[in-house]
């Protein structure tokens, strides 16, 4: 049971960290609205790092922003979130790796091996929640801007490249927590084992004993 959900927490890790590198990619994190227009010439989109425009014969051309500290600050903050959970989710997939009970690496310290793969959750987790809070932050300053009616400037709406990582999020939630909860069900049954074993002990202890006595009794 262990080993099925540490191949599945790996499984969701692995595809929310890959998806990231997807949704960075992608050039439709925001898209200008044409809602209000009767004749659209042109279409703006961004992402993180460009700025592009297309018109309506499907030439477009793309420029990256030329200045970081002239970006404003969601974009800046989301940057920094978004780089820091492709770290998180890499450090996540080698603790992983390493922690994995069906792995080699590190022996059969299964104990050792669990807590490190639980660390892996926590990474995993961490991933999730600093693309969950990008990818927010950045609709929720679009979707403010779009309902300003005091706005003066272009008024965008979401893209594909937020979905992309608003699930991006969701698998590495997920995995992270499938990883934790390996880890209790592996912790589960060490509490038992001694008592078992000392048991055991103590059983062939007392039968050695009364093997002994009935020797001497033999001599005499």
């Amino acid at each position: 049971m262990k080993e099925i959900i540490e191949v599945i927490a790996l499984f969701l890790g692995f595809a929310g960290w890959i998806l990231i590198f997807i949704s960075l990619q992608d050039q439709y994190w925001k898209k200008s609205s044409e809602d209000g227009s009767a004749i659209t010439t042109s279409t703006i989109y961004e992402n993180l790092w460009m700025s592009c425009a297309s018109d309506s014969t499907g030439i477009f051309n793309c420029r990256d922003f030329p200045s970081l500290f002239a970006l404003p600050g969601y974009i800046q903050a989301s940057r920094a979130l978004m780089i820091t959970s492709i770290v998180f989710g890499t450090f996540g997939l080698v603790a992983t790796l390493v922690g994995m009970k069906c792995s080699k690496i590190g022996g059969e310290k299964y104990v050792l091996k669990g807590r490190i793969a639980a660390i892996g959750g926590v990474f995993f987790l961490l991933q999730g929640i600093c693309t969950m809070i990008a990818i927010s932050w950045y609709a929720a300053t679009i979707t403010q801007q779009f309902f300003d009616q005091f706005y003066q400037g272009i008024k965008y709406e979401i893209g594909a490249g937020l979905y992309i990582g608003w699930f991006s999020a969701t698998l590495a939630i997920c995995g992270g927590t499938c990883l934790m909860c390996s880890l209790c069900v592996a912790e589960t049954p060490y509490p038992c084992q001694p008592s078992s074993r000392g048991h055991v002990l103590l059983t062939v202890a007392r039968s050695e004993t009364v093997s002994s006595n009935y020797g001497k009794n033999a001599y005499i």
